[in-house]
């Protein structure tokens, strides 16, 4: 049997394989084309675990020692700019950009981007989702 024939013979099944697949698509796409790629929690934890990514917080310093993301480093919205030489040696790393709600890292994301870290993301909906997903949330100032 050829593939031409399988398509034929099973055109529901690859309407629905072609349907579904394009949905699972359209965050990464729209992320693109926004500029700024988001990921989800699933997706963070993977990125930490087989990648060993590096973890942003961006929110106040009082905010992260309320409660964080084990291993985060904390680097306030405004100070982003100026502190990217910082990361430098991660370039070639996932790097998770956060802040409560998603609101503050989408622009913290795209400024490590401009400066040629590829594959930094934004967690979409920020340490909200990760708490909402029963994940370890550690406290004080160091991360």
């Amino acid at each position: 049997m050829s593939v031409w024939d399988f398509l034929q013979q099973n055109i529901l099944l690859v309407t629905v394989a072609v349907v579904s697949g394009s949905l699972l698509m359209w965050p990464l796409l729209m992320g693109l084309i926004n500029g700024t790629s988001e990921i989800g929690v699933t997706d963070a934890v993977n990125l930490i675990n087989r990648k060993d990514a590096l973890l942003i917080d961006v929110r106040d310093p009082a905010e992260f020692a309320a409660g964080h993301i084990p291993h985060a480093r904390n680097v306030p919205a405004a100070e982003v700019a100026g502190r990217l030489k910082e990361f430098d040696k991660y370039k070639a790393k996932p790097i998770i950009v956060h802040c409560r709600n998603g609101q503050r890292s989408g622009a913290a994301t795209n400024a490590f981007r401009k400066a040629g870290f590829a594959e930094a993301v934004k967690l979409r909906d920020g340490l909200t989702a990760w708490e909402q997903a029963n994940l370890p949330i550690q406290k004080g100032a160091k991360g």
